[in-house]
């Protein structure tokens, strides 16, 4: 335990120290936001969420890119530092297969979400390069979360889910698409949830938290090194990206980060439990899900804003009061989250 503590607070520190001038050079390179024009799916102007979002414009984007170095670096010299320093290393599956989930998931995912900050930045989509429309960013999404649900099946030899009160279900093969779906879900999830000052970071915060307790109580060591890390970054970004925030994730953060957090769900094998942990998330993709099958099939909205915390904020309520709401809700679903994971 004093190890894993230990990690938190090096990662922690390190980030600090990196983070602000990271920040510079992000206003140095002009890795800003820019004033939006957003369109939803039927390609129809959201007027409500450029309005609502309009004082965000100039903020520096793509912290995602830091953070998700610093956590590939932590990760790797604190497993390795554990070896050499004579911890004994446990986990669940062999490590080999858990190392190559974990950085392929945050890498792979990490570099479609750069794809996407740096032709939003630069406006090269109104310039015709790099064109990558909604659905061939959904497409590759998919691509890459059957790899990796092929790697759950196929090198970690995951196949059952945690059923509460009912116990094991072994899927076989049916595993696959399974683990594919709940990897994209909350890869969208997360960079939706990601729309005000600290809202997602600090549910995500709180997912890590009960993932590093499961982790930690069934001696899967790679895990809960990975986990420590990532809470040790995600709270020293948390200082710079609450309100008013003076830096933002961007789409290289929140696709890492979402698939993730899937990730590591899937490979506690808590599924039940997942959905309650991320609770929140699942509240707001599935209020964007709704708004979309509404617009698509009755050709009117069934929300005036989506998702839920927009819905929130075009009510009038104020974006820090939205944020620690939220924040308590995912608490209380955590902590229920982990109860189930007990069954």
């Amino acid at each position: 335990m004093r190890f894993f503590l230990g990690l938190i607070l090096i990662s922690f520190a390190a980030t600090s120290a990196a983070i602000v001038p990271f920040i510079n050079l992000l206003y140095r390179l002009k890795f800003t936001r820019r004033p939006q024009k957003t369109r939803d799916f039927l390609g129809k102007r959201t007027q409500i969420f450029d309005r609502l979002h309009r004082q965000k414009a100039g903020t520096p984007l793509g912290a995602g890119i830091l953070l998700i170095v610093l956590i590939g670096i932590f990760f790797a010299a604190a497993f390795f530092l554990s070896k050499a320093t004579g911890i004994y290393i446990t986990s669940v599956f062999p490590i080999t297969g858990e190392l190559n989930v974990i950085f392929f998931t945050l890498f792979s995912f990490g570099f479609l979400g750069f794809f996407d900050d740096f032709k939003k930045i630069f406006n090269l989509e109104e310039k015709g390069v790099f064109g990558l429309r909604l659905r061939d960013k959904f497409l590759f999404q998919w691509l890459l979360a059957f790899i990796i649900a092929f790697l759950l099946y196929y090198q970690l030899g995951i196949s059952i889910i945690n059923i509460p009160f009912w116990g094991v279900l072994n899927l076989g093969l049916g595993y696959i698409p399974l683990a594919a779906f709940i990897i994209v879900a909350f890869t969208n999830a997360f960079n939706i949830t990601d729309g005000l000052d600290g809202l997602a970071c600090g549910l995500l915060l709180i997912c890590l938290i009960a993932f590093c307790f499961l982790s930690f109580q069934i001696f899967d060591t790679p895990l809960t090194i990975l986990t420590s890390v990532w809470i040790g970054v995600l709270i020293a970004f948390l200082y710079f990206n609450v309100y008013p925030a003076r830096v933002f994730l961007g789409d290289t953060g929140a696709m890492a980060f979402g698939a993730l957090m899937a990730v590591v769900g899937l490979m506690l094998g808590k599924i039940i439990a997942l959905a309650f942990i991320g609770g929140i998330f699942i509240l707001e993709v599935g209020s964007s899900l709704l708004q979309m099958l509404s617009k698509a099939w009755r050709g009117k909205k069934l929300f005036r804003a989506a998702p839920l915390h927009l819905w929130l904020q075009d009510r009038g309520w104020e974006e820090p009061k939205i944020v620690m709401r939220a924040w308590l809700a995912q608490l209380v679903l955590a902590i229920f989250g982990l109860w189930l994971a007990t069954f």
